[in-house]
């Protein structure tokens, strides 16, 4: 029997989420498997969601069929979300509330599937835990890459915080990732580092190939010999929301077929692109090319 293949394998929840702007608010999905997943189907990638919510909420799932995406969708007591709150003056910092938890995944929630790049792309703490990730590594050993997020940010009487990690845990969860996804608070938080390439030049010692940092002025790559920096390009910041899943996944997509400084370039137009609108990147790429042709 042949296995099911991807370009990327997505696993995390899919969100119902509130965004607030100078309190305003409207009704959103979230997650790594919607702005990722989304993004990687209009690169033209072949994308598979793995995903945990609420049986009454899987009429949301309509999104993944309209964009071509597979999906393994599994029933639990709440559908995730959480309240993002916004002041226009610096959509850059964003306060939460937390609204639903899907809950931990289980082993036999991973089907076998032939995969380029398999992302572990939680939300919050508790999607994923530590066992989980070590029979992910166990099965996807070359190509697993993980958003620290979801071992940093946690719920708890009604507010959302982040959390450093011991030695022991940073070198249980980073080793053996190839590509490890951040966003300059966690770089901080996690290394006590002010800067993001002494933070980047703290993690690479844990074992992972490849550091992605998003930050307030791009986005950058780390590895153990090199680094590239691509600003954002954005005239809007509306679509600030699902940043980091859309850098994220682009620079994957982008990664199966190019070197990290061209990959990186593409993943900086694209997102700058999906910073100037609410909701995932679905424009045409012939739009992402012009960018680069023009600002990069």
């Amino acid at each position: 029997m042949n296995r099911e293949s991807a370009d990327i394998v997505i696993l995390g929840h899919i969100a119902k989420d509130i965004i607030e702007i100078d309190g305003k608010s409207h009704d959103s999905l979230g997650g790594a498997v919607y702005y990722g997943g989304v993004a990687g189907s209009h690169m033209g990638l072949k994308i598979t969601v793995i995903t945990r919510l609420n049986e009454e909420d899987f009429d949301i799932l309509n999104v993944f069929k309209k964009n071509g995406i597979n999906y393994y969708a599994y029933p639990s007591e709440q559908t995730s979300g959480l309240k993002n709150i916004y002041s226009s003056k610096n959509m850059e910092y964003r306060d939460y509330e937390p609204l639903g938890f899907a809950g931990l995944f289980r082993k036999e929630e991973i089907p076998e599937i032939n995969t380029k790049f398999f992302v572990i792309g939680p939300i919050i703490a508790g999607e994923v835990d530590l066992e989980l990730l070590e029979y992910a590594k166990s099965k996807y050993p070359r190509n697993l890459c993980l958003d620290i997020q979801g071992f940093m940010r946690f719920r708890k009487n009604g507010r959302v915080f982040y959390s450093t990690l011991s030695q022991k845990e940073k070198k249980q969860t980073i080793s053996n990732i190839n590509v490890l996804k951040l966003d300059q608070t966690e770089a901080e938080i996690l290394t006590n580092q002010k800067t993001i390439a002494s933070a980047a030049k703290n993690l690479i010692q844990f074992g992972a190939k490849e550091i992605l940092i998003t930050h307030e002025r791009g986005i950058s790559i780390f590895t153990l010999t090199k680094s590239f920096f691509f600003p954002w390009k954005n005239t809007s910041s509306m679509g600030r929301t699902g940043r980091g899943d859309t850098a994220f996944i682009s620079y994957l997509g982008s990664r199966i077929t190019k070197d990290p400084e061209q990959s990186l370039k593409f993943a900086a137009a694209l997102t700058s692109l999906k910073l100037e609108a609410p909701g995932p990147f679905n424009l045409p790429l012939y739009q992402v090319e012009s960018l680069i042709k023009k600002e990069y």
